[in-house]
């Protein structure tokens, strides 16, 4: 059998809104919890403080890696979908203009938070590219495994 990874990125992430995004530094690595949203491309977009941790260090290190993951039971075997790549706070107004459409959409998010980003003390709009995807889990396979994607950011 043979598994359609891009697919299964494609469906697991949209029925999740929650990621685990991790940073590093020289103080070591760094991980939070943001809600995204995502476009055809697969980029990931959230939104964050500029005085946070991992803000302050994508603005030094745009290298990061996260997944997402639904909770299981026990008895469940685990799905889950990870990611690398590079992030970056968005800046321009074109490009802020543009995703906040996807937030609208998929977190019911107002207008406000265009405001809101317009203040530098605001939450601000941060972009991932993503270089590679992995699945991991069964995903109809008898047993679990870890599938990659490589991704080069401009596949449809």
């Amino acid at each position: 059998m043979s598994l359609d990874i891009e697919k299964i990125v494609r469906e697991y992430i949209d029925k999740s809104i929650h990621m685990s995004l991790a940073t590093a530094s020289e103080a070591g690595p760094w991980v939070c919890e943001v809600h995204f949203v995502y476009d055809q491309d697969l980029n990931l977009y959230f939104r964050s403080l500029q005085s946070r941790r991992h803000s302050q260090e994508i603005a030094s290190s745009p290298n990061v890696a996260g997944n997402i993951v639904k909770q299981h039971l026990l008895e469940e075997y685990p799905h889950g979908i990870y990611f690398e790549g590079q992030a970056e706070l968005l800046t321009n107004e074109a490009e802020r203009q543009k995703v906040f459409p996807l937030f609208k959409a998929r977190l019911n998010s107002g207008e406000g938070i265009m405001e809101e980003a317009a203040d530098p003390e605001g939450h601000q709009f941060y972009k991932v590219t993503v270089k590679n995807w992995a699945a991991f889990g069964k995903f109809g396979e008898p047993t679990g495994g870890k599938y990659e994607l490589a991704w080069n950011g401009d596949k449809k």
